[in-house]
C-alpha cells in the first residue's frame, strides 16, 4: 500500500515536471528481445492505485518502467470493471500501441502532459495493427473496450492523478 501511494505521488509530481522513467513497451514497431511467459504474467497480483477519468474514479495498474510497459495487459483473460492500466512515458510524443498477445478487447485513451485526453481508440485482441495517438501524448490508459463511451468520457476530458 505504501509503495502504491509513493508511486502515485511520484507520478503526480512527474506530471507537473514532465519526466518519467524512459522505456518502451508493447509499442508497435518496437522489436522486443523477450516476452514474458503467460504463466508468469497470470500469477502476479496487480497493484492498483486510484485515478479519476472524466470525474469517474477507477483503479489502475501503473506501467512506469520498461518491463511493466512491455508486459502491459498481455495474456490476461479479463479486466475488472473500472480497472485499467496507465502507461507513463518520459516525454510527450506520438505513441503507438498494438495488441499482440493481449487477449481482451480494450480501448486506449492517449493523454497529454497536462492530463487531457487527446485521443481514444478501440483495439482488438491479438492484433498487430498499430494504434497511433492523434496528438503527442505522455500517458496511455487502457480500459475494457467500450468503457470510455459507456461512461461519457471523451477527448478533451481530464485525468486527475
Amino acid at each position: 500500500m505504501r509503495k502504491s501511494r509513493f508511486r502515485l505521488a511520484c507520478l503526480a509530481g512527474l506530471l507537473a515536471c514532465g519526466t518519467v522513467d524512459a522505456g518502451t513497451a508493447r509499442e508497435a514497431g518496437v522489436e522486443q528481445s523477450r516476452e514474458p511467459a503467460a504463466e508468469a504474467v497470470a500469477s502476479v497480483a496487480p497493484e492498483l492505485v486510484p485515478l479519476r477519468v472524466g470525474g469517474i474514479e477507477v483503479q489502475v495498474e501503473l506501467a512506469d518502467d520498461a518491463d511493466e510497459r512491455q508486459r502491459g495487459l498481455m495474456y490476461r483473460e479479463s479486466l475488472e470493471e473500472n480497472q485499467g492500466m496507465l502507461f507513463a512515458y518520459p516525454e510527450e510524443r506520438t505513441l503507438g500501441f498494438w495488441m499482440k498477445n493481449t487477449l481482451i478487447p480494450l480501448d486506449i485513451a492517449y493523454i497529454d502532459r497536462e492530463g487531457r485526453i487527446v485521443d481514444i481508440q478501440q483495439m482488438e485482441p491479438q492484433s498487430t495493427e498499430t494504434h497511433n495517438s492523434a496528438a503527442p501524448a505522455m500517458y496511455a490508459l487502457e480500459m475494457n473496450q467500450g468503457w470510455f463511451e459507456a461512461n461519457g468520457v471523451r477527448v478533451g476530458d481530464m485525468i486527475e492523478f
